[in-house]
């Protein structure tokens, strides 16, 4: 049985377990409790202090993915395109297959529902595995990030964008910032997983950053929940190497050749 249908056969039955991952190190701990490793585009933000995922190039996700796959050993492994590289269903497909060569992924992840569905189409039709992500959009969004599916008309996008992924062939979709009435609709609708970020625990598994999840990225957001502190942890550790140098206590006899 593949990765995928493993994933499949996980709907409706057990959590499925998701992380962002941008480095070799992170990648081999997470490795062993996950499902999905993805390398987010995220990585502008939470590596680089992007203001947005829009400069993030394919070269970046290229580099990072590289790193990611050389801790990845049992997870599935997604690489997110990032903005602008799948325009067409020419540019898709070309970027696609250099970050499936390039990185050894498993899949890559496109932002969009019917806006894109004849480019996803084109890339599953030419053996590229997608998962798709519907609901908030950073790629796309401007302004203050809000929930999505408040208003009726939105609701029945979302929905219809969700059922026009499952028909063209994704094997996932990432719910993001999804109202959680909604976040049920569209896991009990459809046939894949579904992934929730900001969007209820009424999705077949969750995702978050790694950085945000051990509290080495100083963010404040509703959806992240912090299960360690450690910013707090490094600062004590760096404290501590920096008294014994000061002190002479550092590199001792055992130390040294």
């Amino acid at each position: 049985m593949n990765k995928f249908q493993k994933l499949l056969n996980k709907k409706s039955k057990s959590k499925i377990i998701s992380l962002s991952a941008y480095s070799k190190n992170i990648a081999s701990v997470i490795d062993d409790y996950c499902d999905i490793v993805l390398v987010g585009d995220s990585l502008g933000s939470v590596l680089y202090n992007f203001k947005s995922t829009k400069k993030v190039t394919l070269d970046m996700m290229i580099e990072h993915s590289k790193s990611v796959r050389l801790g990845v050993k049992k997870s599935l492994m997604v690489v997110d395109m990032p903005f602008n590289t799948y325009r067409n269903k020419k540019e898709a497909l070309a970027n696609s297959k250099r970050v499936m060569f390039k990185t050894k992924c498993d899949a890559v992840k496109l932002e969009g529902g019917k806006r894109i569905i004849n480019i996803i189409k084109h890339l599953i039709k030419n053996k590229i595995p997608v998962m798709g992500h519907i609901g908030l959009l950073p790629q796309s969004h401007k302004g203050k990030f809000i929930f999505k599916g408040k208003k009726s008309t939105e609701r029945n996008k979302l929905l219809n964008d969700a059922i026009l992924l499952e028909n063209a062939g994704v094997f996932s979709i990432v719910l993001e910032c999804v109202k959680t009435s909604l976040a049920k609709s569209i896991t009990q609708k459809i046939n894949i997983p579904t992934i929730g970020i900001g969007a209820s625990n009424h999705c077949d598994g969750q995702i978050l950053v790694v950085d945000d999840l051990i509290g080495l990225n100083p963010i404040n957001v509703r959806f992240v929940k912090k299960y360690s502190n450690l910013q707090k942890l490094i600062k004590k550790a760096v404290s501590n190497f920096a008294k014994d140098v000061k002190k002479g206590k550092f590199p001792k006899k055992q130390h040294s050749y």
